[in-house]
Order: C-alpha cells, then sequence, then structure tokens
C-alpha cells in the first residue's frame, strides 16, 4: 500500500527561473510561483516535461530541474497561453516571466502616459484605469463623510 502523500527528503529550496522556491510544494504550485506563470500553464509545464504535476519539487532529480528550467526559458506554447500576443512593437507572439514581465510592463504604462492616451491619463492621476466607478470606491488619502468642527468653549455667562 502507498502512501497518499509522498515523504519529503529533498532540498529545502529549489531555484527555477530566477526564482526561490520552497521544496515540500508540488511541482504544479511551485511553477506557479513563478511571476508569469498561471495555474494552466504550470499544468501545461508539467505535461510536456512528464513530470509529476503533484509530486514534491524538492525530490526532483538534477535531470528533472535541468529540463523544466530548459522549458521555462524556452516556452514554446499554444498561442491561447501566451501573455504577449501581438506585441506593440514586434508584432509577434511571446511569452515573458520574471524581472522580463516587470520591465515590459511598465515600459507599455510609460508608452500610453507618453501617448496620452486615456488609460495612461488614468495613469497618471492614480485613478482607475479599467472602467470602475469612482463614487465610493479609490478614496485613498480623502477624507471621506462629514468632518465636524473643534468645540468651541463655552462663552461666560453675563449677569
Amino acid at each position: 500500500m502507498v502512501n497518499e502523500k509522498e515523504v519529503y527528503k529533498g532540498k529545502g529550496i529549489v531555484r527555477i527561473a530566477a526564482t526561490d522556491v520552497p521544496g515540500q510544494l508540488s511541482t504544479k504550485n511551485a511553477l506557479r510561483r513563478i511571476k508569469g506563470i498561471g495555474q494552466s500553464l504550470s499544468q501545461y509545464i508539467c505535461t510536456a516535461t512528464n513530470t509529476d504535476p503533484k509530486g514534491l519539487v524538492g525530490n526532483l532529480s538534477e535531470d528533472d530541474l535541468k529540463k523544466l528550467e530548459s522549458f521555462v526559458k524556452e516556452l514554446t506554447l499554444p498561442t491561447h497561453l501566451l501573455n504577449r500576443q501581438n506585441d506593440m512593437e514586434t508584432g509577434k507572439n511571446t511569452h515573458l516571466i520574471g524581472t522580463n514581465l516587470d520591465f515590459r510592463k511598465r515600459e507599455d504604462i510609460h508608452f500610453m502616459r507618453k501617448i496620452r492616451c486615456y488609460k495612461g491619463i488614468r495613469h497618471e492621476t492614480g485613478q482607475p484605469v479599467r472602467g470602475q466607478r469612482t463614487r465610493s470606491s479609490f478614496r485613498t488619502q480623502k477624507t471621506v463623510g462629514v468632518v465636524k468642527k473643534k468645540a468651541q468653549p463655552a462663552k461666560a455667562a453675563s449677569k
């Protein structure tokens, strides 16, 4: 009879795609810790590399880790799984992870601010960008409700 839970006997921390991942996590959840890899993509990576998604990432052999690392770096994926489809500058379909994703997102916001489009102006002024209502939400650093005046000392009673 086999235990349902695998016994952890591997590495404490595993480094995949410049991200430190705890070894006690399943392979599927460990891949999700990498910025730019979500649930469906992590499942796809496990299937494509013939890795057990429920197996612990700390128990993987060096060859399995290298296989995961190389697949994550190159990422030849179907178009519906890519996070950068039809790029504005290059026109290519790519998938960005980690710091490249952060950098490209920051550059996109800077470009929108530069061309003064609606979304860029909303980013500049710190308002919601995606059409949310602002009547009762997004009230950071502003007073809400009635502000009472300070109590005035009572005047002395005259005779």
